[in-house]
């Protein structure tokens, strides 16, 4: 891009502040301004001012083109993470904003036939007034107008468009499958139950299997810094996989630590049990020497399913062998995703994992004990390679000799298993 140091500053000499780092001298041929301005860093606009104070060329068109957009975008937070309203303009900062405003102030025709094209391609929420969505783009609208006798650009439109407040957003999977009527006692009893057990200084740990995941050169979502894109397979078929892996969280409340065995066949009840006897063992055990009771905090169904003598029944060996009891509640049909391992420890994984191939099983215990936040998570791995069998039945004479215990309200959500 530039041939010399010296054009950065039109002919000039730099200041003494100013430094190129190796860095920028080995990537300005192929950097463009905004990597450049990137690598630069900040502080440096003034640089290449000669004696009379005026900016060079080269380096005017750098600034504009990178330092400047890089400082904005970089001191305030990514465009795309910050509401509509507090979104700089298009363009070169809030300039291109008042020059969309101003054309568009100057031209009531054109505002009109704006509202005209979106008032016959909007649509909106029947229970929220001010929830609009369109199915056309900046470009569309600016292509309909611009028939319509009034031209304008897309960028203008899109100025346009936020100030109306539209813009770009995900689905958002928020909505729920369907109701519990007792949803609101189970709340509040999980909530008296956590209480009563950090009071008295034992665990309360919570449980969930996160989704299954395919090991092999297959295609992963999310992005990292790399020189070069990772290669992977052109279709995600299962049968070009190298195996599975299966993560089981189990996620210390109190203690802001999480713990992932994986499993390599199958998300069974007896696969639940074992994986928490492996982390009691290991690592609970250590933490809680003085513990006189475990609660669980679990969701209805899968694995730990609340309907299912299965899970009760690998319950029951479970105490026996840790010599403990154990209480579990499980939240409300419906409401897995307020287990709180769902929102405190699970997307740190994903986001330690994000954007990497799972090409091997050494690869993905590595990723996962990455899982971090700056409040002080922490996480542990280990790998269960016993195969699961599925189809399993409950012993006939299980029901009859277990030592669990329901309690009156809402047995099937809240009961204690008592080693035997």
């Amino acid at each position: 891009m530039f041939s010399e140091t010296e054009d950065f500053c039109n002919g000039k000499e730099a200041h003494d502040d100013f430094r190129i780092s190796r860095a920028v001298q080995a990537a300005r041929r192929g950097a463009d301004a905004g990597v450049l301005g990137d690598v630069v860093g900040e502080g440096s606009a003034a640089v290449c001012r000669d004696r009379s104070g005026a900016v060079g060329t080269r380096w005017d068109q750098v600034s504009r083109r990178g330092i400047g957009v890089f400082d904005a975008d970089h001191r305030a937070g990514s465009r795309r993470n910050r509401p509509v309203a507090d979104r700089p303009r298009r363009g070169t900062g809030a300039a291109a904003g008042c020059r969309s405003k101003k054309k568009i102030e100057s031209e009531p025709e054109l505002e009109q036939n704006l509202k005209a094209v979106l008032e016959v391609r909007t649509a909106g929420d029947p229970d929220e007034r001010d929830v609009l969505w369109t199915d056309l783009s900046p470009r569309q609208i600016a292509d309909t107008v611009t028939d319509m006798g009034t031209p304008v650009s897309p960028p203008v439109v899109q100025d346009w468009m936020e100030e109306q407040k539209l813009a770009r957003h995900k689905i958002e999977k928020v909505l729920q499958g369907g109701h519990s009527p007792d949803r609101d006692t189970q709340f509040r009893r999980i909530a008296e139950l956590k209480a009563k057990y950090f009071a008295a200084g034992n665990p309360v740990f919570s449980l969930d299997t996160k989704a299954k995941e395919h090991l092999g050169q297959l295609f992963r979502k999310g992005r990292v810094w790399t020189q070069q894109a990772f290669q992977a397979l052109d279709h995600d078929f299962p049968s070009w996989a190298t195996g599975v892996i299966i993560p089981h969280g189990i996620y210390d409340l109190a203690g802001n630590r999480g713990h992932i065995n994986i499993g390599l066949s199958h998300d069974t009840s007896q696969f639940a049990c074992d994986s928490f006897r492996w982390y009691w063992n290991r690592v609970g055990q250590r933490r809680y020497p003085e513990a006189t009771s475990i609660l669980l905090l679990c969701d209805c169904g899968g694995s730990n399913s609340a309907a299912q003598y299965l899970f009760k029944e690998g319950l029951q060996d479970l105490v026996n062998d840790l010599g403990i009891e154990i209480r579990v509640a499980h939240y409300p049909s419906y409401c897995s995703k307020f287990n709180p391992i769902e929102r405190r420890f699970f997307p740190h994984v994903a986001r330690a994992c994000q954007g990497m191939l799972f090409d091997n099983l050494d690869t993905v215990v590595r990723l996962m004990r990455k899982a971090s936040t700056t409040t002080g998570l922490q996480t542990t791995v280990n790998v269960i390679r016993r195969v699961y069998e599925t189809g399993r039945k409950v012993a006939e004479n299980f029901k009859a000799t277990m030592t669990i215990l329901f309690d009156k309200l809402l047995p099937k959500w809240n009961y204690v298993a008592i080693p035997q």
